[in-house]
């Protein structure tokens, strides 16, 4: 086998699939020197486990996009569900914080919520959590697909309202003393495996598959690439796209899940400044805004690198203005990157 000429390495780097991880790699490499401990345990357990909430929400983010949606309510049903979440499983409420809640009396007070210390308060919790989310997220999906809205308008106003909801429910307090089983979920591991890991990692191969290998993956696809010609073709694109905002909510709430259990607490303004990381992360992937490409492993890809990427900009002690300056310049160069390989390999086919 001829290996190509040297010229042609980085060209082919660019227009592979893989050019995030390279990317990754290689940003490593470069920091590593000037941040002897970014690769130590410590750190690296950091990263992991800043990692896989995110991915649980960009895997469902991903759906949406190939689409050619997008979806903007992901943070506020991770606001309001990790909130409903809370306050059926917490063992106790302080009543001078939460005696103008609109269900205090009726399901809460101050031992806590409706099923405080039972034991299925935690199966409960989480079912209640992930119906919510996906209940949100096939309205978005119905307002799209069937009134027609634009997904932009549709996601934004979820975003406002379910965020609102969110604060109303516990006036902007955090629901706290949750109880140890669902708090494993962020913090617990299985062996030496984080149960966190274990959640999304199933989750980002279930999509995968679903993505890749089945003729719904297919219908996915389609829809993004050119709706018009898919409805012609007898691919019911209306089902297509309230189901990819139902599962959006659904990995919305498992972040919501993951994330309220790691921080020990229900959190109305949970997510909120994530948006960027969400997508931006998804983007950088090489999943495109404009529908019709992408996959679960180009988001792993994106996650990875974004969360790099955050980790090592923390770690240089820069401001928080700083790294958000960082964070927008790449996720621009992100989009710019996508523009070019569509082309280029547009050219070369």
């Amino acid at each position: 086998m001829t290996l190509p000429p040297l010229a042609e390495w980085p060209r082919r780097a660019i227009l592979s699939e893989y050019f995030v991880l390279i990317l990754t790699v290689a940003y490593v490499l470069v920091l590593w020197p000037f941040i002897p401990w970014l690769l130590g345990q410590r750190n690296v357990g950091d990263i992991l486990s800043n990692m896989w909430p995110l991915l649980a929400i960009a895997v469902g983010q991903t759906f949406v996009l190939v689409s050619a949606g997008i979806d903007l309510s992901q943070t506020s049903i991770m606001a309001v569900t990790s909130v409903i979440g809370a306050m059926i499983m917490t063992r106790g409420l302080d009543p001078v914080l939460f005696s103008k809640s609109p269900f205090w009396g009726i399901f809460l007070g101050e031992q806590g919520g409706p099923l405080a210390g039972s034991p299925a308060a935690v199966p409960v919790a989480i079912l209640a959590m992930l119906l919510v989310g996906t209940i949100i997220g096939l309205g978005n999906g119905a307002c799209v697909a069937f009134i027609r809205m634009p997904p932009f308008i549709v996601t934004l106003v979820s975003q406002l309202l379910f965020s609102a909801v969110a604060i109303f429910l516990t006036k902007s307090e955090n629901i706290r003393h949750l109880p140890d089983e669902y708090l494993a979920l962020g913090q617990g591991n299985l062996g030496i495996v984080p149960i966190a890991m274990i959640i999304t990692v199933t989750l980002a191969v279930t999509a995968h598959v679903l993505m890749s290998r089945t003729a719904y993956g297919r219908r996915l696809y389609a829809t993004g690439n050119n709706p018009v010609a898919s409805r012609v073709s007898g691919v019911s694109t209306t089902r297509v796209i309230v189901s990819v905002y139902a599962i959006s909510g659904f990995c919305a709430a498992i972040g919501s899940i993951l994330y309220s259990a790691r921080l020990e607490m229900g959190r109305p303004t949970l997510g909120s400044g994530q948006l960027l990381d969400i997508v931006g992360a998804t983007v950088i992937g090489g999943v495109s805004l404009a529908g019709g490409k992408g996959k679960v492993t180009w988001t792993f890809f994106g996650v990875l690198f974004y969360v790099v990427l955050a980790n090592t900009l923390n770690l240089l002690n820069l401001s928080f203005f700083t790294i958000d300056m960082v964070k927008g310049g790449v996720i621009l160069f992100a989009a710019l990157m996508d523009v070019m390989r569509t082309r280029a390999m547009a050219a070369r086919n």
